[in-house]
């Protein structure tokens, strides 16, 4: 639950600042503060500056915290709209950092300047302030950290409450939770639990392919990794939306593996902590389609999440054995740690096999998939962007400029088909992966790739759902990373799509 929001045109005065207990000013650029006369205890910021030997715009780098007479605290903070949106919810994040360490239950945000620069800056103001005001569930014996419970907003108004905001931050919020439940808690049998809630909740069409529907469907790769595991409580899950007039339609795919041991190529125990978190994808999926359905984007949306466990026994598969997936491909395993591959190959050709019949008979527009999918884009990128595949330039275009204009930031890699020259089988049709270890990131999509029968499709490698420390907007290590970015993302998909309706039914094949 988000804090809740009340707000005023109505500038921050003095006497409200020294009631305030914990307040942020945002300030609008500006090389020196003479400019800024309404801005409350500005004589108090004037002296720390000085202190500190800091310029009035290095505000826009490094906030400043006092300390009011009444006990309050305070950050100032400025906001270059030259900057980028990544640099800009960094710099408000450590902004209210030291304010959040206290638990307060209420926050003043306060924004200054003109009224079109007060208005985008309250919008990216509260939502880092929404994201970092939230808490994730914890077990500790001591009191649970408290959750903001009110957010007070002085300066800018909006009839809606930044209502789209809102459920941006309230969608990470909920990626970020689900990613933090450990193993015990989130079994793929409660996940499933959790989701028939939350379709039963949100009016969501719920469908499931447990192991024995998918044994009966040829769903091969999937069993293959959910076999090990006991009790069988794996599936893959269907989630449905459908508005009234839909302008097209959308497939979103997560990877749900809730505990990764690697198989019978066990991990290490220091890979293996924190596999808990190989869901992320499916929290990804999950809380971008909350996101969109709350912004009443007009597409029919899809979420499939393919739920298991990848554990060791004497059920569970093994190097070089053989198996057939949905669409009757054979394939080759090579090693039981990729196997987050392997569940996500069936879910994509469940995810775009064509609906109905005859010439009615159509796929999604576009599929988005989402997945903690290989270490080796670790290795490429750090935690600090995510890699994209994309099988056309205008999506790899479309994929940067969301992640710039989100805060999300990503990086493209090539998805040529000369590459899969490394996974060619002299027993099946296609290797799972190679033990070479050489581009396994690019290796992996094109291996996924194969699924997607040749539709419009963005792969997502989440190098960046955790960073030590916090990243962007997002304060804590989880990050929630690809909910943002994939509503920009759609956002600008539809805009473009809806402007040129006629490639819509072109399928587009590798860039390669």
């Amino acid at each position: 639950m988000l804090a809740k929001l009340t707000q005023t045109a109505a500038p921050l005065g003095a006497a409200a600042l020294e009631k305030a207990s914990h307040a942020v000013l945002v300030l609008p650029f500006a090389k020196k503060l003479d400019g800024l006369r309404d801005v409350p205890a500005l004589d108090r910021l004037r002296a720390a500056l000085r202190r500190r030997d800091l310029k009035a715009e290095e505000l826009a780098k490094t906030p400043v915290t006092l300390s009011l007479p009444g006990g309050g605290l305070a950050s100032y903070v400025m906001l270059d709209g030259g900057r980028s949106a990544f640099e800009r919810q960094s710099v408000l994040r450590r902004a209210m950092a030291p304010l959040m360490e206290e638990q307060p239950r209420e926050l003043a945000l306060a924004l200054f300047g003109s009224a079109e620069a007060r208005r985008e800056n309250a919008r990216e103001a509260l939502y880092v302030a929404w994201l970092n005001g939230a808490r994730l569930p914890t077990r500790r014996k001591k009191p649970a950290p408290r959750p903001l419970a009110k957010i007070h907003l002085y300066g800018a108004r909006d009839a809606g409450g930044f209502a789209e905001i809102a459920a941006v931050a309230e969608a990470n919020t909920l990626a970020r939770t689900l990613t933090a439940l450990p193993p015990n808690a989130l079994t793929p049998a409660e996940y499933r639990r959790r989701l028939r809630r939350m379709a039963r909740a949100g009016r969501w069409a719920f469908e499931e392919f447990d192991l024995r529907r998918l044994r009966r469907m040829g769903a091969g790769a999937f069993v293959a990794v959910a076999q090990g595991s006991r009790p069988e409580d794996a599936a893959i899950v269907h989630l449905a939306w459908r508005p009234s007039r839909p302008q097209g339609r959308l497939a979103l795919v997560g990877k749900g593996i809730c505990f990764d041991t690697g198989g019978h190529n066990l991990k290490p125990a220091k890979y293996m902590a924190g596999m808990h978190e190989d869901m992320n994808g499916s929290a990804v999926a999950l809380g971008l389609m909350q996101a969109l359905i709350a912004r009443n984007m007009p597409l029919a949306i899809d979420a499939w999440l393919p739920l298991a466990q990848n554990h060791l026994s004497p059920e569970a598969y093994k190097q070089n054995d053989i198996v057939t997936a949905l669409d009757g491909t054979s394939i080759e395993v090579v090693h039981t740690d990729a196997e987050g591959r392997m569940v996500l190959a069936d879910t994509l050709a469940l995810a775009t096999r064509k609906a109905g019949r005859g010439k009615t008979a159509a796929g999604p527009d576009l599929v988005i998939d989402f997945a903690t999918l290989t270490g080796s884009m670790g290795y490429a990128l750090g935690s600090r962007y995510s890699g994209v595949f994309a099988t056309s330039s205008e999506l790899a275009h479309l994929a940067v400029a969301a992640g710039e204009a989100s805060g999300e930031r990503v990086c493209v890699f090539p998805l040529d088909a000369d590459y899969e020259a490394g996974l060619e089988s002299k027993v099946a049709d296609i290797k799972q992966c190679t033990l070479d270890g050489e581009a396994d990131h690019i290796l992996a999509a094109r291996f996924l790739k194969r699924f997607t029968h040749e539709l419009p499709w963005v792969h997502m490698d989440l190098s960046a759902s955790s960073c030590s420390g916090g990243l962007g907007a997002v304060g804590t290590d989880l990050t929630g990373f690809g909910v943002a970015w994939g509503v920009e993302f759609v956002e600008q998909w539809l805009a473009a799509h809806a402007a040129s309706p006629a490639p819509r039914r072109r399928r587009q094949g590798s860039r390669g």
